[in-house]
């Protein structure tokens, strides 16, 4: 399997969720630069945490224009693997790949901290080796976290069961503990934690391993989306 960590002006945690790629399922992880315009050799991409062109205007607003957000809705549309995390997120969320909004925490505070997320969904590609309702500890670190959407928004993304993790308690003000939320087709996960730096035992949390070797399972059993027509539902 291969996967792209695309790297923005800004970026900062590229080369960590590349490191935990590596060593949490042996693939490959490349970095690709902001400027690239064709994901077709990739299997699943990561969009990292950092601060994409500084956050000016509102994070992640400049970064959706960037040719490499073209490829990743190429490649989200063909049905592959787009992670998104913090900036990540913020970026799909900008690019229109995943609905509502992060805006100011509620304290005006960057929340820097170990954070306790509840999982509400373990059937996708994400979240498979977790158990429904789990408790796990993954770290947060983002100014803008505070996820907002229309009422009928959220109302969809719960009875539709794309709410893939909760706050158990909300450090942010995000609609309903909103932490993390898939698209439609389940195949765009965003989420503000971390998973990144919950990989080793030094980290202090093991947790995120799991999302990784989710995804690299999906991906195996799937044959690689790369020579499978890129169709995750193939």
């Amino acid at each position: 399997m291969k996967w792209a960590v695309i790297v923005f002006p800004g970026s900062n945690c590229d080369r960590d969720a590349a490191a935990a790629i590596r060593d949490v399922t042996g693939d490959e992880a490349d970095l690709i630069w902001h400027d690239q315009n064709d994901l077709s050799g990739y299997d699943a991409i990561v969009l990292p945490g950092g601060f994409s062109y500084g956050d000016y205007l509102r994070s992640g607003a400049i970064a959706r224009f960037s040719p490499v957000v073209d490829a990743v809705k190429r490649e989200a549309q063909r049905g592959k693997l787009v992670l998104g995390i913090c900036n990540g997120f913020q970026v799909l969320t900008e690019s229109h790949l995943l609905p509502g909004a992060l805006l100011r925490n509620d304290n005006l505070q960057f929340r820097c901290e170990m954070t306790e997320l509840v999982v509400k969904n373990n059937q996708s590609p994400f979240t498979s080796d977790y158990q429904l309702g789990e408790r796990i500890r993954v770290p947060i670190a983002h100014g803008e976290g505070r996820y907002v959407a229309d009422g009928d928004v959220v109302k969809t993304l719960e009875t539709a069961n794309r709410v893939a993790f909760a706050y158990p308690h909300n450090p942010n003000g995000s609609l309903h503990d909103i932490a993390g939320i898939l698209n439609e087709k389940g195949n765009v996960l965003g989420l503000m934690p971390h998973p990144e730096r919950a990989v080793t035992e030094w980290m202090d949390s093991l947790d995120g391993r799991r999302m990784f070797l989710s995804m690299h399972r999906y991906m195996k059993e799937a044959g690689g989306l790369v020579g499978a027509n890129g169709n995750a539902n193939s």
